[in-house]
């Protein structure tokens, strides 16, 4: 049973949470449960007694070695196309470890192939070049396509070389790395090429205007100096961008599959040029452009799994992978909103909550570095305060199938911690049941790892 532990106090405040890479932030009110709003049962029918009926333990947050207490998981998810893994912080070892550990058992028990990050198209597409060819270091790759992000740790670089073993050994079934972000902070002049080399060799009379289009735009080699251009000149690139996709698009009739994916590079490129319209004085502005990021994320999921047939393990923040988010007022739908619409059943969504333990955030969402940053025992009243008292130090549940009681608890919106990029963060209300299909609880958990030269 879980020892007791020491009660640190949080008043409620108004909290930041940033956007892509921490350029704006947005202020909502945190308002706790009260005594009559959670549903009345007997002290033997409590909700830490029936959570511990429904939840299962967890061996180890590890990747490699024997999966069985993965085997329920397994069940839970079910047919599942694409299945949404949150995490509760930006940057701790734990959920980063426990990522690549159900992504290697879905890959091995379940039928998946592809890992997608909350990470730009054309990082992602960069990374699978390095899996599929083996042309490269791991270590390099990360290096570059994950730098100034939370995920530039050696966790990545350790799910990156397991992908790529696995590539080795089984050249008939290879797994996927996809980015299924816009294209912050950068789109290179790489990038570019995937879209004006097909169209020079297959519509060479559409080169000159497509080159035209993209004056200006190529190559965004930094989101925040090209945000410091003019609200009017930015838009009109969006606009140019625009037509480029559907310059490309117009030469469908090409068809085949280096068509549709020169049309899905141009349009990765438009999504990004409207993304950076946003005014960060503009609240409505705000909120409207990261709605449209979460539609992205899951528009592009969705084009991939059409395109390729594979099984997803969607990687993001639990505010991007659940139904709702505690944030309603920034995230007003979220990605996993988006997708649920798209996919009905096929898709499902797994969040994290945690007790207490260290992580990587910043003290400034604009610019500064990720840091080391600690947190106690929450305080009673918060979701995480009653999951650490089931008997089990790690474990996961299905909230779909947990007791009724249980799940009326778990349908209350409590105070709940989940940190972005900046810290300071103050709990927020949230509701599992209305979030979550699935829950992972975890005792305790540390920074990720810095990556090694």
């Amino acid at each position: 049973m879980a020892t007791h532990k020491k009660r640190i106090n949080r008043p409620r405040l108004l909290a930041a949470v940033a956007i892509v890479a921490g350029a704006v932030l947005a202020p909502v009110a945190v308002k706790a449960a009260t005594a009559d709003e959670v549903p009345a049962v007997s002290r033997k029918q409590g909700p830490v007694h029936l959570l511990e009926r429904a939840a299962h333990p967890l061996r180890a947050t590890e990747p490699g070695g024997d999966t069985a207490d993965l085997r329920a998981l397994s069940a839970m998810i079910g047919d599942a196309e694409v299945v949404g893994l949150g995490e509760a912080t930006h940057g701790s070892h734990e959920f980063f470890t426990m990522k690549e550990r159900v992504f290697r058992h879905l890959v091995e028990k379940k039928g998946f192939t592809t890992f997608a990050l909350e990470l730009s198209w054309s990082a992602g597409l960069q990374i699978d070049d390095y899996l599929q060819t083996g042309k490269g270091d791991a270590r390099e790759i990360a290096a570059r396509t994950l730098a100034n992000s939370p995920w530039e740790r050696e966790e990545f670089v350790s799910l990156i070389e397991w992908m790529r073993d696995y590539n080795r050994s089984h050249p008939d079934r290879p797994v996927h790395f996809m980015g299924d972000d816009i294209g912050a902070p950068s789109l290179n002049d790489a990038f570019f090429e995937r879209v004006t080399g097909y169209v020079e060799k297959n519509r060479p009379e559409a080169l000159p205007r497509l080159n035209e289009l993209y004056a200006g735009l190529r190559p965004i080699d930094d989101a925040f100096a090209y945000l410091a251009k003019p609200l009017a000149e930015r838009q009109q690139l969006a606009v140019k961008a625009q037509q480029a996709l559907e310059l490309v698009s117009g030469h469908r009739g090409s068809g085949g599959d280096a068509f549709d994916w020169a049309e899905q590079n141009a349009r990765s490129v438009a999504q990004t040029a409207k993304f950076f319209t946003l005014n960060p004085g503009d609240r409505e502005s705000l909120n409207s452009l990261q709605r449209f990021r979460d539609e992205v994320m899951a528009q592009n999921v969705t084009w991939w799994q059409k395109h390729t047939g594979d099984k997803i393990l969607v990687s993001a923040h639990n505010n991007h992978v659940g139904y709702v988010s505690d944030n309603p007022e920034l995230y007003s739908k979220t990605q996993g909103s988006f997708l649920r619409d798209l996919m009905g059943k096929n898709y499902l969504p797994v969040g994290f909550t945690f007790n207490q333990g260290s992580f990587l955030s910043k003290d400034a969402a604009l610019g500064g570095d990720w840091k080391k940053f600690t947190v106690g025992t929450p305080e009673p009243g918060r979701n995480e305060h009653t999951l650490d008292q089931v008997g089990y130090r790690d474990f996961y549940l299905d909230v779909r199938k947990a007791p009724a009681a249980a799940r009326a608890w778990l349908n209350v919106a409590r105070p709940t911690l989940n940190i972005g990029t900046q810290f300071p963060e103050k709990p927020r209300d949230i509701a599992i049941a209305k979030s979550f299909d699935i829950l992972i609880h975890l005792h305790e958990i540390r920074e990720a790892e810095k990556l090694k030269p």
